[in-house]
């Protein structure tokens, strides 16, 4: 993904280490008041600092995740200490990115998890015709009828469970920034508006269209019109800073001003690695891996503000953003970087 993005790529479900090896591919208004910005920064600084496990997290909780076979790992090779820091995201919540042709058995899987806790999966819908503009996380479903197909299957392995689904990181946004080539714009509003369909026939499923990060696209007037063409009347709302470091603050007043185009719609905003923001003053891949960054706002629904519906951890903390920096490639498990961000969130 380039520079002009400013987003970092997708990661992949892990959800025990030889499924992860085999994975291939594995992102009411407010009048903006200055009371409101100071509480809105106020809130974040309490939140970002210390990312703990929350008390009674209404999500799901991957206890076979990367990071929490590297905590067992590190236990019985000697390293306790490390182990301890990395708990700062084994023991949260994470979203699920099913990956390959077949979603289904990846969302059972974590279905019958939260089952057992009756918590809420988080999914990540990722297979867009011309994902990625053919860059890092290039690829997607061959075909508008194999797209159906996939994400029939995605819906139906969600049965009556409860789930937040983010549908397609990166594919408006790459709309709105003219990546996507201008052929491909109507068929990517249909399938995306089918999608949210498709996923809202689930009866406890509640589905967020992916929007960018204030970055990105800076003008979110630029994201209405797309997000109106792809079914967002139908969505329960948006979601920002899907693999980015934006700060909360930042998007809660984007996400201000995008909702008040779309309806007055919520959304949620991925704190994942946002605690020490973006890296500053470094143009090109700024986006991937950067360093000293750090855990942000822990999973809640608890956010303080009436149109942010919750602080979600999308990004899987640790995996890798693509071959930079000496990373591995995209949705790579990198441990190093991952004890990077949870000793920096401190």
């Amino acid at each position: 993904m380039t520079a002009r993005n400013a987003r970092t790529i997708r990661g992949r479900l892990a959800i025990a280490a030889a499924i992860s090896a085999s994975l291939a591919l594995t992102t009411a208004c407010s009048g903006g008041t200055k009371d409101a910005g100071q509480a809105s920064d106020a809130r974040e600084a309490a939140l970002v600092q210390s990312p703990q496990k929350p008390a009674g997290t209404p999500f799901w909780i991957d206890p076979n995740s990367p990071a929490a076979q590297q905590v067992e790992q590190w236990q019985q090779s000697g390293r306790a200490s490390d182990a301890e820091v990395l708990r700062r995201i084994a023991d949260q919540p994470l979203a699920v990115w099913p990956a390959g042709d077949e979603p289904g058995w990846q969302i059972k899987a974590a279905r019958d998890g939260a089952a057992k806790t009756n918590s809420t999966m988080v999914l990540v819908a990722y297979n867009i015709p011309h994902r990625d503009c053919g860059q890092h996380s290039a690829g997607g479903a061959h075909s508008e009828a194999f797209y159906r197909q996939w994400i029939g299957a995605f819906a139906d392995n969600i049965e009556d469970k409860k789930a937040i689904v983010i549908l397609e990181p990166d594919a408006l946004p790459h709309v709105a920034d003219g990546c996507t080539p201008a052929e491909y714009h109507e068929q990517r509003f249909r399938l995306i508006s089918e999608a949210v369909a498709r996923l809202k026939k689930q009866p406890n499923t509640k589905v967020y269209l992916d929007a960018g990060n204030p970055e990105w696209i800076r003008n979110p007037g630029d994201l209405a019109q797309p997000l109106w063409r792809s079914g967002i009347a139908q969505a329960d709302g948006f979601a920002l800073n899907v693999s980015n470091f934006q700060p909360t603050a930042e998007n809660i007043a984007y996400g201000r001003k995008l909702s008040a185009l779309v309806g007055d719609k919520h959304f949620v905003i991925d704190t994942s690695r946002n605690g020490n923001g973006p890296l500053p003053g470094r143009g090109g891949e700024a986006w991937c891996n950067p360093p000293g960054r750090a855990l942000g706002a822990a999973p809640t629904t608890k956010t303080g503000d009436k149109l942010v519906d919750a602080f979600l951890w999308i990004k899987r903390p640790g995996e890798s953003d693509g071959e930079c920096r000496g990373g591995p490639p995209a949705g790579k498990w990198w441990p190093d970087y991952a004890l990077g961000l949870a000793r920096n969130s401190r």
